[in-house]
């Protein structure tokens, strides 16, 4: 619970973030998560016996194609850099590939660099950006 109350801290904090996070706590998404109308796992990463990372995943039909969707990734500042992150995403990608899926999405907020460096080095590839102006 801890971890994800950081993840959206954090993505609230960034570029874009307020309006992705919206007012959605830990216990909101853990809800979603388990509320069973799509296939979903959540994994955590550890490191030395702690629990440092959490991602969790889920899958959809859209357009006649099954789809995975990475809808929170987040490891702990202190441990990034040893491989949880990785670990995570191999799992959400073979977890993926059990359940169906043609492809595997994930989200990086404007500027968020590290987020878009760590995806690209597991094989994602930009394949659309949106952009939004507010009208009010």
């Amino acid at each position: 619970m801890q971890l994800l109350g950081a993840a959206l801290t954090r993505a609230a904090s960034m570029r874009g973030g307020p309006a992705l996070v919206r007012r959605a706590t830990a216990e909101d998404l853990l809800a979603r998560w388990a509320e069973g109308s799509r296939p979903v796992a959540v994994f955590v990463g550890e490191y030395e016996g702690a629990v440092v990372g959490v991602l969790a995943v889920v899958a959809e039909d859209l357009d006649g194609q099954r789809r995975g969707r990475i809808e929170c990734c987040y490891v702990d500042a202190d441990a990034r850099g040893v491989g949880v992150g990785t670990a995570l995403m191999e799992a959400a990608v073979a977890w993926c590939k059990a359940a169906g899926c043609d492809e595997l999405d994930a989200l990086a907020l404007p500027g968020d660099r590290a987020t878009k460096q760590r995806l690209e080095a597991s094989g994602f590839t930009a394949r659309l950006l949106t952009l939004s102006r507010r009208l009010g």
